[in-house]
């Protein structure tokens, strides 16, 4: 009677399909994680929205940072990681209009700092308004920092 191992000792581990895995793996993961994470502003102070709902839909968005710069008194608007000027309302509009395309589940995500006063708000909002998106949502914190 044959036996199959015709070999003694200790049998060889591969690495090869070990390292082929965990490369699927993680393109798998950098691929699910949402771009939103690295466009947010981190010298935006959210305000406090205690009965704010976090949204769980992975809907495309287009991200809006409205800072407030203290020493001058005036906001600063990011599309984005981009610097935008408000007075340009036209390309803005243009942009979030190409961004959303014929995509109806498209959303306007604002982060505006807490100090920002809503004129500014109302302004991004008008941008969104005016290139046919619906859907806006506003971004808080739950509790206070």
């Amino acid at each position: 009677m044959a036996g199959g191992s015709g070999g003694e000792g200790e049998p060889e581990f591969q690495v090869a399909p070990m390292i082929d895995v965990l490369l699927v793996l993680l393109i798998f993961f950098m691929s699910i994680t949402s771009a939103q994470v690295l466009k947010v502003d981190k010298g935006i102070t959210l305000p406090v929205a205690p009965h704010g709902i976090k949204r769980d839909d992975k809907a495309a968005a287009g991200l809006i940072n409205i800072a407030w710069n203290k020493n001058q008194s005036c906001a600063q608007y990011k599309l984005d990681e981009h610097e935008i000027d408000p007075l340009q309302r036209a390309e803005i509009v243009s942009e979030l209009r190409k961004r959303k395309g014929s995509n109806e589940k498209f959303r306007l995500l604002i982060r505006a700092d807490q100090n920002c006063q809503a004129k500014f708000i109302a302004e991004a909002l008008s941008w969104g308004a005016a290139a046919g998106i619906d859907q806006i949502a506003f971004a808080g914190l739950n509790h206070s920092e």
